[in-house]
């Protein structure tokens, strides 16, 4: 079991997290049948799901699929209409004095002060703190040294992403809650936030983010929680997803389309699988072999050339587009699998 490290932060510290020594056998994250309606929109139906304390859980889902809700039920921004949500133990709606200190939430669109430049507002948010990590160390560690005087309002949109996750870790939060943590965020830039948030759940810092980057998915997360019209997809590890996403997809290739989004519309409906134009003269089918015989057909009953079918492996996009198709159906509550996180 990875023991957090414990103690006060100086200059030149790593970030690990600070904990009070117990043995972290509550999962970080539950949620319990939880409900929410806007008027006769039901965002959030029902869902349930468990991120154990230490992993790595990214939430997956299209516009719309209640993610954004989800997770503003789990920070305390918005109470429930059924069911029940705890974090670290404690109701986020409830208990939100005692939650809140325990938990780093990163937005994304913030309301920090564009006045303010990153050091001052990092010195400003570590004093809210009894122990919280060192504001010139958490910029060094996010590539932000050189912009620490400059206004925020004159920094990039990447630039100011990362201030904003800094100041989500200057209290060295038990839990942190990302949306979409790298959005602008240059490749450098990215690697040096994944390697800090890698080294906090080292230290044992739970991390739930919500992304459309379905590579850093697969690539950083312990466990996958698939939503979609407001229900639970799938939860697994990107792995095991992957394994059980069936035959894979086929890469079809011909002749350019006027329209390729009414191509891939027409084609979904015949084959009764996802597709999405991949380039010009070129779409991705989100079904295997068996789904070949019926593409082909597809082309020629339409006269259209048709130069290539390729059988690929599945990864975490065929997966996603296969549960998330409106062709899908309706959202079911996975069963448990017993896979949790990586050791």
């Amino acid at each position: 079991m990875r023991r957090p490290r414990r103690g006060g932060g100086g200059p030149g510290t790593a970030v690990p997290a600070v904990h009070t020594g117990r043995v972290n056998a509550v999962p970080a994250v539950v949620v319990d049948g939880l409900t929410r309606s806007y008027g006769d929109v039901r965002a959030v139906d029902g869902l349930s799901l468990t991120v154990p304390a230490g992993s790595v859980c990214a939430l997956l889902g299209p516009n719309g699929a209640g993610k954004t809700t989800l997770v503003e039920c789990i920070e305390g921004f918005r109470a429930p209409d059924a069911g029940r949500v705890r974090v670290l133990g404690l109701d986020p709606w409830r208990d939100r004095d005692r939650v809140l200190p325990r938990m780093g939430v990163l937005l994304q669109e913030g309301g920090t002060y564009k006045a303010a430049t990153p050091r001052e507002l990092l010195r400003l948010f570590a004093r809210f703190y009894p122990h919280p990590a060192d504001p010139d160390d958490l910029l060094a560690r996010l590539d932000l040294t050189a912009a620490a005087g400059a206004r925020l309002r004159t920094l990039s949109g990447g630039q100011q992403q990362r201030v904003a996750l800094a100041l989500a870790l200057v209290g060295r939060p038990e839990l942190l809650v990302l949306d979409e943590p790298t959005t602008g965020v240059d490749p450098h830039a990215r690697r040096a936030v994944w390697t800090l948030l890698r080294d906090l759940r080292a230290a044992g810092t739970t991390i739930l983010f919500s992304t459309h980057q379905l590579a850093e998915a697969e690539q950083e997360a312990d466990l996958v929680a698939v939503i979609d019209r407001g229900r639970l997809r799938a939860l697994d590890s990107p792995a095991a997803l992957v394994a059980g996403g069936g035959d894979g997809r086929l890469v079809v290739t011909g002749a350019p389309a006027t329209d390729p989004a009414a191509v891939a519309a027409d084609l979904a409906a015949a084959v009764g699988a996802a597709v999405t134009p991949d380039g010009p003269g070129r779409w991705t089918v989100a079904a295997g072999p068996a789904a070949i015989a019926a593409v082909s057909a597809w082309f020629a009953a339409r006269g259209l050339p048709l130069s290539g079918i390729t059988a690929g492996a599945p990864d975490l996009e065929d997966v996603f587009l296969r549960l998330t198709s409106p062709n899908a159906a309706a959202p079911r509550e996975p069963a448990p699998t017993g896979r949790r996180h990586r050791p």
